[in-house]
C-alpha cells in the first residue's frame, strides 16, 4: 500500500500531528528550526557558539524522532537560498547578493564548496540518530551525480553510513534528475523525493512568485507529468523508494490517482492533507484492485 507521509518544520507541531493516521515525515524542513534560531550558521561558527546551535537543533530533531517513533523522519538539509541566509543575523556579511536566488548558491553545491555547515548538520544527526534510529537523510537540489558523489564522501567521512536503519534519499527537483536519475541512482541512494514545486518552475522555466506568470504555472502541464511518471518508473526499475512532497497532491486529487497507478511509495503532503489524501489513495488503490481482477 502506499504509504502517507507529512511535511514538517515547527517542532511544536511534532505531537500532535504524529497522532494522527501517518506513516512518517517524508520531508523535515531544517529551514524553520534554523530561522527561529535566527543567526547565521557562519556567524555561529565564527562566534564559536556551535555547541549552542548543536544543542538547539539535536533537541529540536529529537522531539520529531521521540514523536514519531519507530516512523521515518526524513530530515532534508538546509535548503536556504541566499536571499532567505541574508535575513538571519549576520547573514549580509556571509552571503552575495544574486540576482535569481532561485537558481544561485544552494544545496549540495554548497556543501561541497564550503562543507562547515552542512557539517555542523551532519554532527546533529548523528548525534540524534544515537538515541533514535529513525532519522533518515535527504539532499536537496544536488546538480549532477558527481555532486552526490562529493556530498556522500562529506556525509561518510563525518561518520554516517547507509545501513537498513539510515536511509539516504535524493530530492528531485531539477529537470537534470530526472535526465540522469539511473546515474544518480548508480551512485548510491535508497530513495527519491520529487520536490514538484521547483521542478515545475525548472520544467516550464516560470517563476510561480511572480504575480504576471502565477496563471501559467500548472504543475499538472503534460511536461511536468512526464516527469512526475518517468521518476517513478525508473525507481520501480531500481528497486527504490519514490515519494514526493511538493503542494500537486493535495491540490490535485487526479493526479492521486495516476501516482498510486505508476506505484509511488509514498506520498508526503502538509498536516491538513493527511486524512484526505489517505482516503484518496485508499479509493485509487480500490479502483486499480478492481480493475486488475477484471482483466
Amino acid at each position: 500500500a502506499t504509504k502517507i507521509y507529512v511535511n514538517l518544520g515547527e517542532p511544536q507541531l511534532a505531537e500532535e500531528v504524529a497522532q494522527q493516521n501517518v506513516d512518517g515525515v517524508g520531508l523535515l524542513r531544517a529551514e524553520f528550526m534554523i530561522a527561529q534560531f535566527g543567526v547565521h550558521p557562519k556567524k555561529i561558527l565564527k562566534e564559536r557558539k556551535q555547541k549552542l546551535f548543536i544543542s538547539k537543533m539535536c533537541s529540536n530533531l529529537s522531539i520529531f524522532c521521540e514523536h514519531f517513533y519507530p516512523r521515518p523522519v526524513v530530515y532534508r538539509t538546509t535548503d536556504f537560498k541566499t536571499n532567505e541566509y541574508r535575513n538571519l543575523i549576520g547573514g549580509k556579511s556571509f552571503e552575495p547578493e544574486e540576482e535569481n536566488p532561485l537558481m544561485g548558491y544552494r544545496g549540495a553545491y554548497r556543501y561541497i564548496s564550503d562543507p562547515a555547515v552542512f557539517e555542523l548538520e551532519l554532527l546533529v544527526v548523528k548525534k540524534v540518530r544515537q538515541k533514535f534510529n529513525n532519522l533518515w537523510l535527504m539532499i536537496p537540489f544536488v546538480h549532477t551525480p558527481q555532486e552526490l558523489k562529493e556530498v556522500k564522501k562529506l556525509i561518510v567521512a563525518n561518520g554516517l553510513m547507509r545501513s537498513p536503519s539510515f536511509k539516504l534519499w535524493l530530492m528531485v527537483e531539477l529537470p537534470a534528475n530526472i535526465i540522469l536519475l539511473e546515474d544518480f541512482i548508480k551512485v548510491g541512494i535508497d530513495g527519491v523525493s520529487i520536490g514538484s514545486n521547483d521542478l515545475t518552475m525548472l520544467i516550464l522555466g516560470i517563476d510561480r512568485d511572480n504575480a504576471e506568470l502565477a496563471k501559467v504555472f500548472n504543475e499538472q502541464d503534460p511536461a511536468v507529468i512526464w516527469a512526475l511518471r518517468q521518476t517513478i518508473k525508473t525507481c520501480q526499475k531500481f528497486k527504490i523508494t519514490s515519494s514526493i512532497c511538493g503542494q500537486a497532491p493535495s491540490v490535485y486529487p487526479d493526479l492521486v490517482e495516476n501516482l498510486v497507478k505508476w506505484g509511488i511509495t509514498s506520498i508526503s503532503v502538509n498536516p491538513d492533507a493527511i486524512e484526505q489524501t489517505r482516503e484518496l489513495v485508499y479509493e485509487a488503490e480500490k479502483r486499480i484492485a478492481t480493475r486488475k481482477s477484471r482483466s
